[in-house]
């Protein structure tokens, strides 16, 4: 579960040194025997699975000053950590203009490099962070920055650099906060539509008595309250991608409306006697099976046929835990910089209390708890006791995951392990005490109930507000207020 250091020393005794250093402070390391090696397993298939490098300064033929230039040249992302016996200001001024970002001298105590790849590894992460941000905001993001490195992503990113690669339509289904935004966005920004607008409509947040008004258009005083003439999404959408999010919770009038609309090209506004053409490249996304929604009549099946050209799932956070690590660290330093905390990085530990979690709410649920973890802390690194709500998690499944996490050091007696999910109280099962014994406020406890349902029903929205017993925009309502919604995470 933790990052993958390359080590670099010709010095082979310095090299094991260093990895059995590393691996005590819980990261995972890979070795080269000289820069050239390096450079070859920076720029490999593999290389992408690197986190930061740890390089001896002096070597024969190519030495660190050499492989630093290389590393600039190629852009390779890496933060790197000079090592070296011959310490000087001079030496760590030439490695730091190189592009090192610490300079540590042999041998560097288990703290010192500790703390200097912590630096390392939020530095890389908000630079990455900075780099999303502004590409999301000129529409010119790729799967670059993607923040992943699971095989499972990896034939995401291949089939979406396809799909970019045409105006066909294309369908991501995935459950609720697995960043299906992301991805759209991805295909929007490395299509030639990249310099037009990318137009992203929820449908199931829209009122039900408007969704043919923001969808399409209407004229002035088409009904009460069309106070003046609105273009819609399709004609805002014009030269450009609309993207139709939780499509499958379009009711089925709309239903029609939107396959006229796909099939013609054109947009018939509220109140207007004449279509609109518009030139639009649609991606829509759905967290249901929507095949199944077909079979059982709440889908038509020639919308779903026109949507599903080009189809692509996007696999759950618990399917892909590689990722995690990659995404916490993310998260951390955004967070950390937005709340002006000086926070490093997290303890082995809460790593894996982390990985053992099932994430029913996904990638939007781990930034979330990230969030409040950074709020929480009170030293330089995450720990285990910044993670209250996974101790005793939302559901039987993930109470178990959390106790059996290898390392986890538990503050408090667990449930016993030999009982079935079935047999947890009230209480364990939806986590309503605080470590000390304390019922949770009933902002806390509603916030579970909903991330409960979310994880019963699969993210059926529908299904989850009718159970719930409450209408489906005060569901989204409530979800936004505890940070539950889904896939602007990659965002969020």
């Amino acid at each position: 579960m933790s990052e993958l250091i390359l080590v670099v020393d010709d010095d082979p005794v310095q090299r094991r040194l260093l990895e059995g250093m590393l691996e005590k402070l819980g990261y995972k390391t890979q070795s080269a025997d000289g820069g050239q090696a390096a450079l070859d397993a920076l720029s490999s298939e593999k290389g992408k699975k690197i986190k930061a490098v740890v390089l001896d300064l002096v070597m024969p033929e190519i030495d660190g000053i050499a492989v630093l230039n290389a590393m600039a040249a190629d852009r390779l992302p890496q933060p790197v950590i000079i090592q070296t016996a011959q310490g000087g200001v001079e030496t760590a001024v030439n490695a730091m203009r190189a592009g090192a970002v610490d300079f540590v001298v042999k041998p560097a105590s288990p703290q010192r490099l500790k703390v200097s790849l912590q630096n390392a590894l939020k530095m890389g992460a908000l630079t990455g962070e900075i780099k999303r941000i502004t590409k999301k905001r000129m529409g010119k993001l790729t799967v670059k920055e993607i923040i992943s490195s699971s095989p499972s992503m990896d034939s995401v990113k291949q089939v979406v650099s396809k799909a970019a690669q045409s105006n066909i339509p294309v369908l991501i289904e995935g459950e609720s906060g697995v960043g299906k935004e992301m991805i759209a966005r991805a295909i929007q920004g490395m299509s030639g539509r990249s310099d037009k607008n990318l137009v992203t409509v929820n449908c199931g947040a829209l009122p039900e008595n408007l969704v043919e008004s923001i969808l399409f258009g209407h004229e002035k005083g088409a009904f009460t309250g069309a106070s003046e003439k609105h273009i819609g999404k399709f004609q805002e959408a014009h030269g450009g991608t609309l993207f139709l999010d939780e499509v499958g919770e379009l009711a089925p009038d709309i239903q029609v409306k939107l396959l006229r609309a796909i099939q013609e090209g054109e947009v018939d506004p509220v109140g207007s006697t004449k279509s609109v053409k518009v030139d639009i490249r649609l991606i829509s996304a759905t967290n249901r099976n929507l095949l199944d929604e077909v079979r059982n009549g709440n889908f038509r099946e020639d919308l779903y046929y026109r949507l599903s050209v080009f189809p692509m799932t996007i696999p759950p956070l618990r399917d892909r835990k590689d990722d995690i690590p990659e995404l916490v660290r993310h998260f951390i330093a955004r967070f950390a910089a937005e709340e002006g905390r000086n926070i490093n990085g997290i303890s082995v530990e809460a790593l894996n209390l982390l990985g053992a979690y099932h994430w029913p709410g996904n990638i939007r649920q781990l930034e979330n708890t990230i969030f409040r973890a950074v709020v929480l802390c009170e030293s330089d690194e995450l720990s285990v006791n910044e993670f209250p709500q996974l101790q005793v998690s939302a559901s039987g499944q993930g109470v178990q995951q959390a106790v059996e996490a290898p390392s986890m050091e538990t503050p408090m007696a667990a449930p016993s392990q030999s009982a079935p999910p079935s047999t947890l109280g009230a209480s364990e099962g939806l986590g309503l005490l605080t470590f000390e014994g304390e019922v949770i406020s009933l902002e806390e406890a509603e916030s579970r109930v909903i991330e409960f349902a979310m994880d019963r029903y699969d993210g059926k929205m529908s299904e989850i507000a009718r159970r719930l017993g409450i209408g489906r925009s005060t569901l989204y309502r409530k979800m936004r207020h505890y940070g539950l919604e889904t896939d602007d995470s990659l965002e969020e």
